[in-house]
């Protein structure tokens, strides 16, 4: 079994595969301490109580955006797992011709996901919209080369500064409001975020066709934790929300 994590801003995203299936999915806040022994008693407790024998975890896929957690991970697995861990980082082979002018600013989720996708998709262009802690946009074509992409606050950031930059605006739930026109002030702000977001999408992914595929629009793939809230929404072609799991299991695939 090989044990993949995305260690994001916000929380762990983590999977177990049996073969090339995911046999568990798991989440916790990353908002905490990120000590190796925490991180560890964490992964091997969250096994356990899902039925999946520590032991038989045989290789250990990683990647994440925050750099100081790395030394942390790295003794985790060494300590609890007796693995070196694989970190999806610049230099690993992925598969991928990376068009950012400095390819070592790609975040390593977004090569996940866009591994997962040239996989799941072949011979296609494709625009991966990935709602994080951030809301990401990445453009690639059929002949697999990343061409780079866009990044704005994800929804849970955004909901978050209205309620702190605000005297009287609250949190609210995140979900897709009944109708446009809220009549009140929590079903105001969820019908701006829902609907907000759905324009912003539809904008970045019209600019993105007609910069890059004229002539082959691309096929439009929704990932992460929100990406569910709009599958009756028209904006996406496809919604599978563990394209960065998939990625790390393919990406370890390529570099053992």
């Amino acid at each position: 079994m090989i044990l993949c994590l995305d260690i994001g801003n916000t929380q762990i995203y983590g999977g177990v595969f049996e073969g090339d299936e995911i046999k568990l999915r798991f989440r916790r806040n990353s908002n905490y301490a990120k000590s190796s022994d925490e991180m560890g008693v964490f992964l091997k407790g969250v096994l356990r109580e899902n039925g999946i024998d520590p032991e038989g975890i045989q290789n250990i896929s990683c990647c994440t955006v925050v750099p100081d957690v790395l030394h942390s991970v790295r003794n985790c697995c060494m300590k609890y797992f007796n693995k070196t861990p694989f970190i999806l980082q610049p230099g690993v082979k992925s598969g991928l011709k990376i068009g950012y002018r400095n390819p070592v600013e790609v975040g390593a989720d977004r090569i996940a996901d866009a591994i997962a996708a040239v996989h799941k998709f072949p011979n296609r262009n494709l625009v991966v919209v990935d709602f994080g802690t951030a809301t990401t946009f990445c453009a690639i074509t059929k002949d697999r080369e990343y061409l780079g992409g866009a990044i704005v606050a994800g929804l849970r950031i955004s909901m978050e500064a209205l309620e702190k930059q605000t005297a009287r605006l609250p949190t609210v739930e995140i979900l897709k409001p009944e109708s446009v026109i809220g009549r009140s002030t929590v079903e105001s702000i969820q019908s701006g975020l829902y609907y907000g977001s759905i324009g912003l999408i539809g904008e970045i992914v019209n600019g993105i066709s007609k910069e890059s595929f004229d002539n082959d629009p691309p096929l439009v793939i929704g990932t992460g934790g929100f990406s569910r809230l709009f599958e009756d929404s028209n904006v996406f072609n496809e919604i599978d929300g563990d394209l960065v799991l998939k990625g790390l299991f393919l990406c370890l695939k390529m570099n053992i």
